[in-house]
């Protein structure tokens, strides 16, 4: 294995997006051999992680197309990151220099958003990798060749992305490669601390740098019903983009922050009634003359996001100034009981509470379209044609609803409200 990561750091002097001869030796070494030496050891590999040899993911990539900077092989659970750009994994990563090559616990760079993947912020990857360090910090004690920071050398930005995303790693130097044997051993090591991260990970309500879970719900459930085709095979329950909650669990959360926001505006002089099961809002409140109708979110994560439907904002702005959102973060679950109990929890009170436009993200709309109109019949009748003729289209063309008539269409909305 040390001959194996020699020969591709050699290599590395000679990177070109081109590929080249060198680019192709590289390829072949990062997508066949490494890989097929380490799954040789596929059973003691698994067992250190502790999943099924079945689970076991190994895998090298070093560019389909134009050849990147950095290629890497990465070892994983197959439930736990189902491609490279999610969840937590052990990869090697070759220095752009060939100086040196990284064994790092590290993570994937971006996020499932319920219709697309976007690139994760470098301060939500490095928020993940202050969660996991104190979580492995009894495992690492005692382990001087521990590296908090690595330096690839990347001159283009997909090669420095890896950086921030590092847990901790074990450096390799060109000139003083350790024996397969120690490799081996490190390479178990590590697996170890990632088999503790994913066991934290499973039982975690909510990692910071994750995406809110309720804003995860809503943008998956809005792709859904929009009709985007489902990429299961990337949207695990939990793959480093935020949990899932169950039905028991979002009930869990809303009474424990109903009842902290009442009596917090009970010691406040209020008198407290519970209204959200027939109104757009949680609390009415009356002190003397005083009225107050507040909105209240519970969440698990920082609260730094919230769900508002269309109905919530527009009722909110009407009762301004006589209104208040109360977000209660941080809700600690307990997920070891049949049934699921939600503890803790900060509260944070916004009164009188303003909704500004830019503190809005709109994630879905329902658009009214043209069919039923004149226009559409057309167009229907044209796709007939065509599908008759056995062609994509007809020999006049598809009939386009006029222009004026998809302006200014009514739309529903549902928001994401920054806190």
């Amino acid at each position: 294995m040390d001959d194996l990561l020699g020969y591709v750091l050699d290599l590395q002097g000679a990177w070109t997006a081109d590929n080249t001869d060198e680019m192709r030796k590289r390829g072949v070494h990062i997508r066949q051999d490494l890989p097929a030496f380490l799954r040789k050891r596929s059973s003691e590999l698994a067992d250190a992680l502790g999943v099924a040899v079945g689970e076991l993911g190994v895998q090298g990539r070093d560019g389909t197309g134009h050849k990147p900077e950095i290629p890497w092989v990465r070892v994983f659970g197959r439930e736990q990151s189902t491609r490279a750009t999610t969840g937590w994994y052990v990869v090697y990563l070759f220095s752009a220099t060939g100086d040196r090559v990284y064994l790092s616990l590290n993570q994937g760079t971006t996020v499932w958003t319920g219709g697309d993947f976007k690139a994760r912020k470098v301060e939500d990857l490095r928020a993940r990798v202050g969660w996991a360090r104190p979580i492995l910090a009894q495992q690492m004690a005692g382990r001087a060749d521990l590296h908090e920071e690595i330096a690839l050398d990347g001159r283009t930005s997909l090669g420095r992305g890896y950086e921030p995303g590092n847990v901790v790693a074990i450096e390799y130097a060109r000139e003083a490669l350790p024996s397969q044997h120690v490799l081996i051993t490190d390479l178990l090591y590590m697996l170890g601390l990632l088999r503790t991260v994913y066991e934290a990970e499973r039982m975690a309500p909510h990692i910071p740098g994750d995406p809110t879970p309720e804003v995860l719900e809503a943008e998956e459930n809005a792709a859904v019903v929009a009709g985007r085709r489902s990429r299961s095979h990337t949207r695990p329950a939990r793959s480093g983009q935020g949990f899932r909650l169950t039905a028991a669990e979002r009930r869990a959360i809303e009474r424990r922050s109903v009842h902290m926001a009442t009596l917090f505006f009970e010691a406040q002089g209020w008198s407290v009634k519970d209204v959200g099961d027939r109104e757009s809002f949680d609390l009415l409140l009356k002190r003397d003359e005083e009225r107050l109708h507040a909105e209240i979110k519970g969440t698990t994560s920082a609260g730094r996001d919230v769900i508002l439907t269309r109905a919530e904002v527009e009722k909110q702005r009407r009762y301004y100034p006589a209104n208040a959102l109360v977000v209660v973060h941080s809700i600690v679950l307990d997920r070891t009981a049949e049934e699921p109990v939600a503890s803790g929890g900060v509260l944070h009170c916004t009164s009188p509470w303003e909704i500004a436009d830019e503190d809005l993200t709109v994630i879905s709309y329902a658009y009214r379209t043209a069919v039923g109109n004149e226009g559409s019949a057309n167009s229907a009748q044209s796709v007939i044609n065509a599908l008759a003729n056995g062609s994509r289209r007809s020999e006049q063309g598809l009939v386009a609803p006029d222009a004026d008539a998809v302006d200014d269409q009514p739309y529903e909305e549902t928001f994401r409200a920054a806190e």
